[in-house]
C-alpha cells in the first residue's frame, strides 16, 4: 500500500516572547519555511509539553526528526556549571530543549540544532559555553553588524573545517566552507557525549554531532537563511529530511502509537 503521507514531521522548538501585554510562543518564519523546502512539515513544539508528559509522549511519537532553532535568548549558565545572572534568558526552553536532546538519543530520533539550538547539543553533551566570545581574547568577532541589512548580516562572514570523516563532511564535503556568523557566545569546552565537526579558523568550535546516533548535527551558523540558495544550507537541510525520511521508514505503525 502506498503511503501517501510520505512527507516527515518535524517537530520545531518554539520561543517565548512578550508581544505587547501578552507572553507568547513564537517561531521565526525562515525556519519553517526551510522545512517546507527541503520536503518535511513542521510541527512546533510549545514548553507545556513538559507539564504534560501523556502529551509529550503523544507529540514525539507523531514526529520524525526535531529542529532546534536559533534565538535572542541565551541558555541559563546553570545548566553549564556557571553561577551569575544572564540577561534574554529562556528558561522554559532550555528545560524542552534537553529534554528533546534526551528523547533523541533515546528514540534515535533525527535531530539538527542552529546556534542556540547548537550551544543546546553542546550543553547536553556535557560541554560548556563562553557567555562573552568578545571579551575572551581568544577569537575573532563572531557577531553581527547590526546596523547592516539582513543580507548583509547573513552574508559570509569566515569559513569552516570540516572535520575528516565527520557527518558534516558526508553531507557537504571535505572542503572548506563560507559561513555567516550571528552569535555573542559560544563552544568553551565540548563534551564526552559529543565529537566535533568542524571549526573557524580561530579555532572556535563550530560544529558538533552526539555519539551513538546516525544524525544528531548541531552547528553554530544559520544555514535556514535563504537555504535553497545556499549549496552548504541545501545538503544540511536535505540530508537532515532524508534522516527524518528513513526514520519514519523503520517505524511501524504500533510503535507510531501513543501509549
Amino acid at each position: 500500500m502506498v503511503d501517501i503521507f510520505n512527507n516527515p514531521v518535524i517537530g520545531v522548538i518554539m520561543c517565548r516572547q512578550q508581544l505587547g501585554p501578552h507572553p507568547a510562543m513564537t517561531l521565526q518564519q525562515k525556519y519553517l519555511d526551510a522545512i517546507l523546502a527541503a520536503g518535511a512539515l513542521p510541527f512546533p513544539l510549545a514548553h507545556g509539553l513538559l507539564e504534560d508528559e501523556q502529551s509529550l509522549t503523544q507529540a514525539l511519537a507523531m514526529l520524525d526528526g526535531l529542529l532546534l532553532t536559533g534565538s535572542y535568548s541565551n541558555m541559563e549558565p546553570h545548566h553549564y556549571g556557571e553561577s551569575g545572572d544572564e540577561p534574554h534568558t529562556d528558561p522554559g526552553r532550555d528545560r524542552l530543549s534537553l529534554r528533546l536532546i534526551a528523547e533523541a538519543q533515546a528514540r534515535q530520533l533525527p535531530l539538527l540544532g542552529i546556534c542556540r539550538g547548537f550551544q543546546e547539543m553542546v550543553v547536553a553533551s556535557g560541554g560548556r559555553l563562553h557567555r562573552r566570545l568578545h571579551e575572551t581574547g581568544l577569537f575573532e568577532e563572531h557577531r553581527e553588524d547590526k546596523s547592516l541589512p539582513l543580507e548583509q548580516q547573513y552574508g559570509p562572514a569566515h569559513h569552516i573545517i570540516p572535520s575528516a570523516g565527520g557527518l558534516l563532511s558526508r553531507l557537504a564535503g571535505p572542503d572548506a566552507q563560507q559561513v555567516n556568523s550571528l552569535h555573542m557566545q559560544g563552544t568553551n569546552l565540548v563534551g564526552e557525549g559529543a565529537r566535533v565537526e568542524a571549526t573557524a579558523p580561530d579555532g572556535l568550535v563550530e560544529a558538533i554531532s552526539l555519539l551513538d546516533h546516525p544524525f544528531a548535527l548541531g552547528v553554530q551558523w544559520h544555514p535556514e537563511w535563504q537555504s535553497r540558495d545556499n549549496p552548504l544550507s541545501c545538503a544540511l537541510f536535505d540530508g537532515f529530511v532524508e534522516a527524518c525520511r528513513d526514520y519514519h521508514a523503520r517505524q511501524a505503525p504500533a510503535e507510531r502509537a501513543p501509549a
